[in-house]
């Protein structure tokens, strides 16, 4: 059984606050099972945006793992606002999620392709 999103993204916020990192929820979106977007803030005044991996993504022998892809990587904060703005507008439950660090893949787990 998959984890409700609520306790997903309460679990990412702590571990990046734990770790010395910053986290912010930007959006809420539906506690039981909104998909979650993730901005990612750099050192170097660059953002990249990590979003949920598409069902073939998915490894049979874990199907309830919440894998990313990133939709954007490195690229200026007004398109990666303008990207979580689409989103927003196609699925309004959607979840933002800010984090500043140099190594996502600490934190979130990436599919292969």
């Amino acid at each position: 059984m998959r984890l409700k999103t609520g306790l997903f993204v309460s679990a990412l916020v702590r571990r990046v606050f734990s770790e010395g990192g910053m986290a912010v929820i930007e959006r809420r979106g539906a506690e039981e099972a909104g998909a979650v977007f993730i901005r990612i803030r750099h050192r170097d005044g660059t953002e990249s945006l990590a979003a949920p991996a598409p069902q073939t993504a998915f490894d049979t022998a874990r199907p309830d793992a919440r894998l990313f892809e990133f939709r954007a990587a490195r690229a200026e904060g007004h398109d990666v606002s303008e990207a979580i703005a689409r989103e927003s507008r196609f699925d309004p439950d959607i979840w933002v999620v800010e984090i500043e660090t140099d190594t996502p893949e600490a934190y979130l787990d990436f599919s292969e392709s």
